[in-house]
């Protein structure tokens, strides 16, 4: 087996761009602070509203007939029932496989954060947030369908139930850890190249490319030969 090893040119480089990128994601933590609130503010769902609590004068839904004659409905679901008949990412927002009360299984997103349950977490129902119904063909996304279809098949495929609306916070670690990874990753790769074209020019380090030779010029003979 042949091992290759990375110049110290490259190794050197990565080193000075992985320091900046240290300094770029205390910055970014700097410039957030406070930012996360507003980002909870925003993504606060009211009671009564699309991935809110659902009071009492919201329609409970017993089938799909139900769920397709009302604008805006809940689903009651026994123990976390809703939460283990399988489940997938369609279009990068995690849904899941809901039994309703008349056995058929409907595609929901749901925001977690406004379920409301009776008594016990694994025994008691649980009612769902506000949710409507979105049309769109689920089997378009074949992984989706795969990765829902694991426990029950869905009743429908031709919509899913949103109870998620502009809910689903990410907690304050993720979401700080969303930008300020970004931040490093895009400052690795702008610094990294920066500071290799930097050495190149002082003639500390070899050219990735060198510079295009006129006809006739020999090849000047480099000290990293």
């Amino acid at each position: 087996m042949r091992y290759r090893r990375l110049r110290f040119d490259i190794w050197l480089c990565l080193l000075l761009a992985f320091g900046v990128s240290l300094g770029v994601v205390k910055l970014t933590e700097t410039l957030l602070d406070g930012a996360y609130e507003q980002y909870v503010e925003e993504h606060t769902v009211a009671e009564g509203d699309v991935g809110g609590r659902a009071g009492a004068d919201v329609f409970r839904v017993q089938s799909i007939e139900d769920i397709l004659s009302h604008d805006v409905f809940t689903i009651v679901s026994h123990g976390i029932e809703y939460r283990n008949r399988g489940a997938g990412y369609y279009d990068g927002i995690y849904t899941y496989a809901v039994t309703l009360p008349s056995g058929e299984v409907v595609a929901a997103r749901i925001n977690m954060e406004n379920v409301q349950q009776e008594g016990d977490y694994y025994t008691s129902d649980h009612t769902l947030p506000v949710g409507r119904v979105v049309y769109a063909d689920l089997t378009e996304s074949k992984m989706f369908m795969d990765q829902i279809s694991y426990g029950i098949p869905l009743s429908r495929t031709d919509f899913y139930v949103d109870m998620l609306g502009v809910g689903g916070k990410m907690t304050e670690e993720d979401y700080i850890k969303h930008y300020t990874g970004t931040a490093q990753v895009i400052s690795i790769f702008l610094c990294f190249p920066f500071f290799h074209w930097l050495g190149a020019r002082l003639g500390v380090f070899p050219c990735f490319f060198p510079p295009r030779r006129k006809k006739g010029e020999e090849k000047p003979q480099s000290e990293w030969d």
